[in-house]
């Protein structure tokens, strides 16, 4: 294992433990509770890491919330679309940090509202689960979250800090083996 990836843990690591810490603040709306804390680590992590890693913070930040009693299964399409979506989109297309927030918003609230359906339908047996029931709250939760992590990006970019963080992992992290 090379430094950079040393570097690309052990930023995921801390990605994951602040949308850890941070998922008390949610807000119940029907079987989920939505986590706006989460869209900003997704765009974060997709942003910072790539789209791989992204879906790793986002999948580590739903099982750990999930053993918390803090999230529920619906976290885990939620987080894991939006976080791919934000850094498929900003490593694959033209490193546009509003494309990183628009993926983690679709990938979040359309992909995961959608896939959410039969979770709550057949796994957690909810009988009030509707199939695009998901994509409002999810929406909502979201947009917030990936606001948020779009100000505090383009004020690092300002900084120049978002370009030292980048060149020090690597440059491209789009890839998991980079």
């Amino acid at each position: 294992m090379n430094s950079t990836q040393i570097k690309k843990l052990c930023i995921a690591a801390m990605l994951t433990a602040l949308g850890v810490v941070c998922s008390p603040i949610n807000f119940p709306i029907g079987a989920s509770k939505c986590c706006p804390s989460q869209a900003l680590v997704n765009v974060l992590s997709g942003v910072l890491l790539g789209p791989w890693y992204a879906v790793g913070v986002g999948f580590c930040c739903a099982l750990i919330r999930n053993l918390l009693g803090t999230g529920s299964l619906l976290a885990f399409p939620g987080s894991m679309f939006g976080a791919l979506l934000a850094g498929l989109l900003y490593h694959k297309v033209k490193k546009l940090l509003p494309l990183a927030a628009v993926g983690e918003v679709f990938g979040t609230a359309v992909l995961g509202g959608l896939t959410a359906y039969p979770i709550a339908k057949f796994v957690i047996g909810s009988e009030s689960a509707a199939l695009f029931g998901f994509v409002l709250p999810f929406f909502v939760s979201s947009a917030g979250g990936a606001a948020i992590a779009f100000v505090l990006l383009i004020a690092l970019e300002k900084a120049g800090v978002l370009r030292q963080v980048t060149s020090a992992l690597g440059g491209n992290t789009g890839d998991v083996r980079s």
